[in-house]
């Protein structure tokens, strides 16, 4: 996946130990966890995170969730030197070291010392438009395989609707991905619900974010 997905996030330069700074985080961060919360509180395991980015969400979701064990995961070597530095800087027992998962491969594996029964959670963040249509169809053969009984995944980011884009913003910003590479796009959530059901899943719950985002969230 490394050669194919792109940063669209405007990072700052890193700081000295190497930690990346995405803008987008700070405006996201607390959406997104306002949908993981409800989920998570009051229970224990293991949420994977597939396309970590910079770390900040893993270290930010760790510190309010000190019973889940984060797994951050990416592709890219700037992005695993990130995460790793965010969490030598957090110092938070339950964030693990960063792993490399490359989700085109669709028989891509969990990290070391992350198996059975499966994890709890799957996290995947503004990944899925700025990537090959077969690195989607790898997250959820992977999903099937590897979320619990009880698990979720959680898909972040711009979608379409019935083939409509929710904003002008949206289609603007499809437009721009897919003349970089016409294997982008803003994806639509039918068609993502259909490969959903195609690998044993399910779309549950679809909730909408600020700045023309959703959440979409799977269960088996």
């Amino acid at each position: 996946m490394a050669q194919f997905v792109t940063n669209f996030a405007n990072l700052t330069a890193p700081t000295a130990d190497g930690r990346l700074d995405a803008p987008a985080f700070h405006r996201n961060c607390a959406p997104i966890w306002s949908v993981l919360e409800p989920f998570l509180t009051g229970k224990s395991g293991d949420v994977l995170e597939v396309g970590s980015g910079t770390g900040q969400h893993v270290v930010a979701f760790a510190r309010r969730a000190p019973r889940i064990g984060w797994w951050p995961s990416d592709c890219l070597d700037s992005h695993l030197a990130s995460i790793a530095a965010w969490r030598d800087h957090a110092g938070l027992d339950n964030v693990r070291p960063p792993w490399r998962i490359d989700v085109a491969d669709p028989e891509w594996e969990l990290p070391p010392g992350l198996g059975r029964p499966g994890v709890l959670g799957i996290l995947c963040a503004n990944v899925l438009h700025i990537a090959p249509w077969r690195v989607a169809e790898g997250l959820f053969a992977g999903a099937a395989r590897h979320l619990r009984a009880d698990g979720r995944m959680f898909v972040y980011g711009p979608f379409m609707r019935a083939g409509q884009h929710t904003a002008d913003s949206n289609a603007a910003f499809d437009a721009s991905l897919r003349s970089a590479n016409a294997e982008w796009g803003v994806r639509d959530t039918s068609d993502v619900a259909a490969l959903a059901d195609r690998n044993g899943l399910r779309l549950v719950e679809l909730v909408e974010m600020p700045a023309n985002n959703l959440i979409l969230i799977f269960a088996r």
